[in-house]
């Protein structure tokens, strides 16, 4: 693969072309990634609602029905359920932690095992959550370890 950065003071937005002899899967991976980093969820947080960027999203956690989003600086309740926000999320490094819970791989400080096969994942405000035995295999092959 080449990479190139070009500077071209005419333009006014930045454009990204991806030219490959074939749409394959590293390509559309590439495609996805750009386009998925505009996506915004949104949140509310008492009477307002507010548009949040997927990538300042730490974790997504249910409680008693209810969905929310935790991001460094706040909680927002989400309307969507947690499998809505999941399937949004796809392309994202976003991934099924429990029953309840989603986290954001690009967020995790560090990781250490703990008893009982659960994965100890320390996200980069320092709150720590724990990945159940059920998906601690698929976070380990999307970290690649």
């Amino acid at each position: 693969m080449h990479v190139e950065l070009l500077e071209d003071a005419a333009l006014t937005d930045i454009e990204v072309t991806i030219r490959c002899p074939k749409a394959e899967r590293e390509a559309l991976r590439l495609f996805t990634l750009l386009n998925e980093d505009r996506r915004k969820l949104t949140g509310v947080r008492g009477e307002e609602t507010f548009l949040l960027e997927a990538g300042d999203i730490l974790y997504i956690d249910t409680v008693d029905r209810r969905t929310f989003l935790y991001t460094k600086a706040a909680v927002y309740e989400s309307p969507l359920r947690l499998y809505e926000l999941l399937e949004r999320l796809e392309c994202r490094d976003f991934l099924r932690a429990g029953k309840s819970s989603i986290i954001n791989l690009r967020q995790v400080q560090s990781l250490r095992p703990e008893f009982g096969g659960r994965l100890r994942c320390t996200m980069a405000n320092g709150e720590v959550l724990l990945v159940s035995r059920q998906y601690v295999p698929s976070v380990k092959e999307h970290l690649g370890i």
